[in-house]
């Protein structure tokens, strides 16, 4: 019996320490977001190369006024239409890949605990 009870305890150790390791880290994240800077902006409703970034996460995909959207975006809208968390994630580790014909030239944050401290960042910026 006391395997069982130890397998079980192991089993619901998992989601915490997966949650553990995407918290993300807000100090960390502003570091990472260097990367992003040269053509967005998080701190202000101002697009520069690509749309602002505040207010990001719980925001419509492809809907920041007057900026001009790829319609391959345009496209990726109507079937994800918000930007969740999740969304964000999985995008951010490659663009091009997940809307091969995006605007977006940024090759992706192939590094999980980057990823996670970029959301993290954005969070603050909302």
């Amino acid at each position: 019996m006391r395997k069982p009870t130890i397998a079980l305890l192991a089993l619901l150790a998992l989601p915490t320490a997966a949650m553990a390791q995407t918290a993300g880290d807000a100090a960390k994240g502003e570091k990472v977001f260097a990367k992003c800077k040269a053509c967005h902006v998080v701190d202000a409703e101002t697009n520069r190369v690509g749309p602002h970034l505040k207010g990001l996460i719980g925001r419509n995909v492809a809907s920041v006024d007057k900026y001009k959207y790829s319609e391959a975006m345009l496209e990726f809208a109507k079937t994800n239409p918000v930007w969740t968390e999740e969304l964000f994630l999985k995008y951010i580790e490659n663009p091009r890949g997940m809307i091969p014909k995006t605007k977006m030239v940024f090759p992706g944050l192939k590094k999980e605990d980057e990823r996670a401290d970029i959301l993290a960042y954005l969070k603050t910026k909302m």
